[in-house]
């Protein structure tokens, strides 16, 4: 089977701070001078602000770091575009892997290979297998993953007749990232008036933006020039890598995705006060890589970093390449999950580092390399994790404040792939490679940046909140789990509001029939139920469809295309309650199991033309100019834990709930405790 030689994370920081030091301390003596002739009576602290009396500018991704985005940024992509790879590996037939053990593995006949950003024209059949790289589009027939670790080729040639073993089983959609899954077209990614990092950066080219509003910064200060002497600044050299990718301001192409990492590690770099040269993008051709290296060698970059093109699998060449130009490689693969791949290597007095491709991995990896002396604090992880022993883990987490200045730490299992992990992220926590458990413990966090705490409100999507939030000016963190995650979240402690909507098809006549039989059924305790307003749900579709009253859309219900939404939505509750009452088999709907995380996405949907009929709100299909049948009206509303009722920011929440205008019908009792236990 095919592993890399791993090194522990200390071999690997050991040789960055080494070369870090010497590098600094060379520059600190060939800028002494100019640092000495510099008067004494400087200003030197130029901070700079942003303020939106100033107006409103565009600017490109790379001066973006620390300002202040002022519009909201709503994806017209879906990311990822299309169903791709997790790893490198072999997409297979899940079930012909089930037998595959490692004395015994199973054998499957490779009929094709497909890299990044290219694809396969095949569709497997039963005990075949194609090759396949990270990012590359899944082949018809296939419905899982193998990683290349857990498999050996008979042969190393081109020969499509090759075969190969699959020494562990996997089952069905694993190792697979699947269209949309991350973003949808319609969701809303940033909010106005979000302090860019660099990781909000990274989310705005993923969905081809270039450029952004921003406000204003005061004209620069006459002592910039002499603030910049100051400083024996580093130079890096960034290459992009990989087949799949382009730039954000190129339409985006059947199985291309845009470069994420340039913008992230760029602002990182910007941020550190060093300097960074972009060399462009370059695809996974020995030639083309190898000269754009030798570019940046001949530049005046004292480091060359390089993001994908690291890994196992097919089309990675930097290692080779570094060798090639006589350069020595010092790390190849590191013990730690996620940036098992990264790569260390020396040409001369440079040094060339290679980050994984995926985002979160690779600003992570990049911090773990490059910030020793980053902000770090301690927290409650109140919950249950299991990590993969025998690797030290860096797990992104989300951080929370509580009263008291405590904080609480959650991680972010979404993966390493998802953009939004990457801008959910405020740090990571470093998990041993002996530890398989952890769960209710203090635990240190190594910070990307500056936190801006917020409220957190996890729960069903609803553009009311996002009016709520701009109305009010309330800084928050929002994410879109369904009503049925977001009253758990408030369970576990990690929400302070979750907007809810779960209707009781049993409730009898005189009961309220949303969300209170939920709240007693899951036992949650100490928490109000805040009341919010009155919502239509329904059918949204283009109005070419021969529909024009709900009695058509039943009869003829298996013709059309669906999307629904994920499971734990009560829009997905209210469309099942529709199903069983006009004894429709969910199994005969045509996109049941197609998911969106909004109601904006499955408007976004329904008017590009990818499916004919979506579940949801008519504000929405009032927005998107679709035609609506409704399904009944419902009761969204806020469930809130007691003891943040005195929070000022919660109080805020809910008087601006209670005096602006919305999209939707409010009730006497809006902002009203209608409920608490």
């Amino acid at each position: 089977m095919r592993y890399l030689e791993l090194s522990s994370i200390e071999e690997a920081k050991k040789i960055i701070n080494k070369f870090l030091n010497e590098l600094q301390d060379d520059k600190y003596n060939k800028y002494n001078k100019n640092i000495n002739n510099i008067t004494n009576n400087t200003n030197t602290t130029d901070k700079d602000s942003n303020d939106k009396n100033n107006g409103i500018e565009e600017v490109d991704l790379f001066n973006a770091v620390n300002r202040i985005l002022a519009e909201d940024i709503i994806s017209n992509v879906d990311v990822p575009p299309f169903d791709r790879s997790k790893m490198d590996g072999y997409a297979v037939k899940s079930e012909d892997t089930y037998e595959g053990e490692e004395d015994a593995p199973i054998t499957l006949k490779i009929i094709d290979r497909i890299k990044a950003g290219s694809y396969s024209t095949k569709e497997l059949k039963n005990n075949e297998c194609m090759e396949i790289a990270t990012g590359a589009p899944i082949p018809k027939g296939a419905n899982a993953v193998v990683m290349v670790e857990y498999t050996e080729t008979d042969n190393n040639n081109n020969n499509n007749n090759n075969n190969v073993k699959i020494y562990r089983p996997v089952s069905p959609h694993e190792n697979i990232q699947y269209c949309g899954s991350d973003i949808m077209a319609g969701e809303l990614l940033l909010r106005k008036d979000t302090p860019l990092s660099p990781r909000d950066i990274g989310a705005l080219p993923s969905i081809g933006k270039s450029n952004i509003k921003v406000y204003k910064k005061p004209s620069s200060s006459s002592h910039h020039h002499i603030k910049q002497e100051l400083k024996s600044k580093i130079n890096i050299g960034l290459i992009s890598t990989g087949n799949e990718l382009i730039s954000p301001n190129e339409p985006l192409s059947p199985y291309k995705i845009y470069d994420v990492n340039t913008y992230t590690i760029a602002s990182s770099i910007i941020e550190k006060g060093w300097d960074f040269k972009f060399y462009g993008i370059v695809k996974d051709n020995e030639e083309d890589l190898k000269n754009s290296i030798k570019k940046a060698l001949q530049g005046n970059n004292d480091i060359i970093i390089l993001s994908g093109g690291t890994s196992a699998g097919v089309g990675d060449l930097t290692s080779k390449i570094i060798e090639e130009l006589g350069g020595e490689i010092l790390i190849h693969g590191i013990k730690i999950k996620p940036g098992k791949p990264t790569i260390i290597g020396k040409i001369d007095n440079k040094l060339i580092v290679g980050l994984p491709g995926y985002p979160t991995s690779c600003l992570t990896i990049f911090d773990v390399l490059f910030n020793e002396m980053g902000n770090k604090l301690t927290g409650l992880f109140p919950i249950r994790y299991m990590s993969s022993k025998g690797r030290t883990e860096y797990l992104p987490v989300s951080v929370m404040r509580e009263k008291d200045n405590n904080y609480i730490i959650y991680p972010i299992t979404k993966g390493s792939g998802a953009i939004t992990s990457l801008t959910y992220a405020d740090g990571y926590i470093v998990i041993d490679e002996n530890k398989e458990i952890l769960e209710n413990e203090t635990v240190e966090v190594h910070l990307f940046g500056n936190i801006k705490f917020g409220l957190n409100i996890i729960g069903s999507h609803c553009i009311g909140i996002d009016e709520i939030l701009r109305k009010g000016h309330i800084f928050a963190k929002t994410i879109n789990v369904g009503s049925l995650g977001g009253l758990m979240a408030i369970k576990r402690g990690e929400a302070d509001i979750s907007g809810i909507h779960l209707l009781d098809e049993r409730a009898k006549e005189g009961e309220e029939p949303y969300n209170i039989s939920f709240i007693k059924k899951y036992k949650l305790k100490d928490v109000a139920l805040v009341r919010g307003y009155v919502r239509k749900q329904g059918f949204m579709f283009r109005k070419e469809l021969p529909i024009n009253n709900i009695e058509e859309l039943k009869n003829n219900i298996e013709n059309y295309k669906f999307i629904n939404r994920n499971k734990g939505a009560g829009t997905r509750l209210l469309f099942d309650k529709f199903l069983k009452e006009n004894n429709i088999n969910k199994s005969k709907i045509n996109g049941y199991n197609i998911e969106a995380k909004t109601h904006s996405a499955v408007g976004a949907s329904v008017v590009m033309g990818k499916v004919d009929i979506g579940v949801g709100i008519e504000t929405i299909a009032e927005k998107y100019g679709l035609k609506f049948i409704p399904i009944g009206d419902e009761y969204y509303d806020f469930l809130i834990k007691k003891d943040k009722l005195k929070d000022k920011e919660v109080q805020k929440f809910i008087e601006t709930l209670k005096t602006i205008e919305l999209p939707f019908r409010k009730s006497e009792n809006t902002g009203k405790i209608i409920y608490e236990c």
